[in-house]
């Protein structure tokens, strides 16, 4: 089973960039399980979203607490001090939306971390303002780009499915996300 944590602010469309994760994955022929987690429903609150996917039927119904994959929509995440590896397996996939000094990343040695700055992706799309983007599309994306769990072209139907609203933009942002994600290396870590 693989198990997937989305963390992000409220506003961010993290319910949904879970929900599109797991249609591309069902659509994939897997099992699948989605679920958000969120205190106060307001904008720019925390909110975490679970996936779930399986070749057999899954009968967990927790809320994920060792992760294989971590993704992290809000860079504000970062200062905020939210445990968002809590229990991310060592050498786990850790995605973050980033685009500040490499070297402030070495705390994360322990996973393989990936990085795409998905605002001004999403700005060029429109997707969202320019002062609140919505960057849930740009995430899974650049997921699919740095894990190849899914394929571009399952997120495409799935996003086509779950957003009625300029769904083209927001599959065109998934592309160029996947093409932009890059993995941070010992070295970046490092010398950066």
């Amino acid at each position: 089973m693989i198990e997937i944590r989305m963390h992000g602010r409220g506003g961010q469309g993290v319910v949904l960039a879970s929900e599109i994760l797991a249609h591309a994955l069902f659509l994939e022929g897997k099992e699948v399980q989605s679920f958000p987690s969120f205190g106060a429903e307001r904008r720019g609150a925390p909110v975490v979203a679970f996936i779930r996917c399986d070749t057999n039927p899954i009968r967990k119904r927790t809320e994920i607490r060792q992760p294989d994959h971590v993704i992290v929509m809000a860079p504000v995440l970062l200062d905020m001090g939210v445990p968002f590896t809590q229990g991310l397996k060592k050498g786990g996939t850790l995605l973050l939306n980033y685009s500040r000094d490499m070297q402030s990343l070495s705390a994360y040695a322990d996973y393989s971390v990936y990085v795409v700055d998905a605002t001004p992706v999403a700005v060029k799309y429109k997707l969202g303002t320019a002062t609140v983007p919505i960057v849930n599309c740009v995430m899974v994306g650049a997921f699919a780009g740095a894990t190849s769990l899914v394929s571009l072209d399952s997120l495409a139907e799935a996003i086509k499915r779950r957003i009625s609203v300029r769904p083209e933009d927001n599959i065109l942002a998934a592309r160029d996300a996947a093409k932009a994600v890059r993995a941070v290396t010992w070295e970046q870590k490092k010398y950066a």
